[in-house]
Formats: structure tokens, C-alpha cells, sequence
């Protein structure tokens, strides 16, 4: 199989597009930690069952997988979902960030706490994640070993288009292209790889507000089962930009070269490019 012997780690793992992640990366021969709080699509609540659910799932398929229930944007929470990836499977190779939730307002009726608990979930969630992953690669390269090592980061075309209900949203979607994007500089000579993908989706989280209620009931009878079945991808690997269905992050974690250098978002005839 295309991962085997791989470890991989998925925040925001046990719904939507996470688990997607987590289930192809398995089927692919990944041993997968699944993190996730288990919290609402506002992030209220906690709910550790869902992640375990997609742990139980990955095992019915033969495959290996740990839950973790730790906050990603905290920064000792961050560091043990590693900590427990070496501990279970001895290794990291594949970390996707994928955590997040929405609280949409019109700017100027966004309150402070909504705004600060969006860019905190979001921007530092995948800062603190990316940190650890970039500090664990490089002892390893420094320590003379082979290291392999496939970052995929997730945006949104709000981080170009900017909606005015979406102000702390799209702020935090643009930082992580920034992120990410240094990232891929300052790990290429390790010869690790940093991507950022745009997906689209019919996710709980897609669906919140009232003139999106009821796009969720997929003929699956749920947001999740349509999430792998109707997902394009946006992809940057070596330059090149392409789309693809049902495999959201599996091209960027066997990809053995490239780095990130630009994502696409096509919408009504107009294309928005941004390079490196």
C-alpha cells in the first residue's frame, strides 16, 4: 500500500472532511492518531465518542489508530498528540490540520470572544501543530536519520474572497496559507513537504446558518458520507495545480517532492491565483 508503515496525525479527525482523512490514510496503510475535542460545529461542547468511533472504524478495516482528545491551538495539548504518535507507532511522517469551527457574523456585529475563539481554533490551532511537526522533523534529520515527512494545512477560498460575514474566519484561513507557506521554505532542505488545500464540501460545518439548514441531508443520510463522495481538492505539488475527488489528502502525503506554490479557486467564470 501506498502508506504503509506510515504514521499519520489528523486534527479535527472523527467528522466531515477529518475523517475522510482519516479513513483513506488507513486504507491506504497508515497507522492515523484522530484528534478531535468532539465539540459542535459552533465548537461548544465536547464529545470524545466520535473520535473514538473513527479509531473502531479504521481497526474494522484492519488498520491502526489512536484517538487523542487534546486542543490543537493549545500549545502542551499540540505537542502530546506527537508525543503519543511515537509512543503508539514510534514515528510521524503525515500530519494534516484540519480542526477548526465557524461562528459567522457581519463584521459589525462580531462580538471579541467570537472573533478571538475563530482565529484561535483555526490559526494558532494549526501554528502550534505545524511548529511541533516542523521541530520533531528536523531533530530527526539532524540526528542523521531518513525522514519523511508530508505537512497538508487546509484553507478557503474565504481567505481570497473574503466574505463580510466571515471576518475572523477568512483572517484565519489567509494566516494559514502564510504558514504554510514558510514552512515549505524553511523544511525543504529536510526534504519535507507543506501543502495547503481549498476543499469544498457538504460538511456540519458547511452547513451552519439558516439558508444552508437541510444541504446537509446527503443522499447518504448524513454530511459526512457525502464529504468523501462529492470533495474536489485543490492541489500544489511541483509548481502544478490540479483537482481531484474522494482522496483529500492522500496525493499530498505520498507526494515525494514539491512544496507549496500556489492555490486556485474558480467561482462564476473568474479564477484567483496566488503564488509563492
Amino acid at each position: 500500500m501506498l502508506l504503509d508503515g506510515k504514521v499519520a496525525i489528523v486534527t479535527g479527525g472523527a467528522t466531515g472532511l477529518g475523517r475522510c482523512h482519516a479513513l483513506e490514510l488507513a486504507r491506504q496503510g497508515a497507522r492515523v492518531v484522530v484528534n478531535d475535542l468532539g465539540a459542535k460545529a459552533d465548537g461548544s461542547g465536547r464529545d470524545e465518542s466520535a473520535a473514538r468511533a473513527v479509531c473502531d472504524e479504521i481497526k474494522s478495516l484492519g488498520g491502526e489508530a489512536v484517538a487523542h482528545f487534546g486542543d490543537v491551538a493549545d500549545w502542551n495539548a499540540s505537542k502530546s498528540m506527537f508525543e503519543a504518535a511515537v509512543e503508539h507507532f514510534g514515528d510521524v511522517n503525515v500530519v494534516v490540520c484540519n480542526a477548526g469551527f465557524i461562528r459567522d457574523a457581519i463584521l459589525f456585529n462580531m462580538t471579541e470572544k467570537d472573533f478571538d475563539d475563530v482565529v484561535r481554533v483555526h490559526l494558532k490551532g494549526h501554528f502550534c501543530t505545524i511548529r511541533h511537526a516542523t521541530a520533531y522533523w528536523r531533530e530527526r534529520a539532524k540526528a542523521g536519520g531518513v525522514v519523511y515527512g508530508r505537512l497538508i494545512a487546509t484553507s478557503s477560498e474565504s481567505a481570497f474572497f473574503a466574505p463580510p460575514g466571515q471576518p475572523n474566519y477568512s483572517a484565519a484561513k489567509a494566516g494559514i496559507i502564510a504558514i504554510t507557506m514558510g514552512a515549505a521554505q524553511l523544511m525543504q532542505k529536510y526534504g519535507i513537504t507543506a501543502n495547503v488545500i481549498m476543499p469544498r464540501a457538504r460538511t456540519r460545518r458547511a452547513c451552519v446558518g439558516p439558508r444552508l439548514r437541510g444541504l446537509g441531508e446527503g443522499r447518504d443520510g448524513g454530511v459526512a458520507a457525502d464529504a468523501r463522495a462529492e470533495v474536489p481538492e485543490r492541489r500544489a505539488l511541483d509548481g502544478r495545480l490540479a483537482a481531484g475527488r474522494a482522496r483529500p489528502a492522500l496525493r499530498e502525503a505520498r507526494a515525494g517532492q514539491g512544496r507549496l506554490h500556489g492555490a486556485r479557486h474558480v467561482r462564476s467564470g473568474r479564477r484567483a491565483m496566488f503564488w509563492a
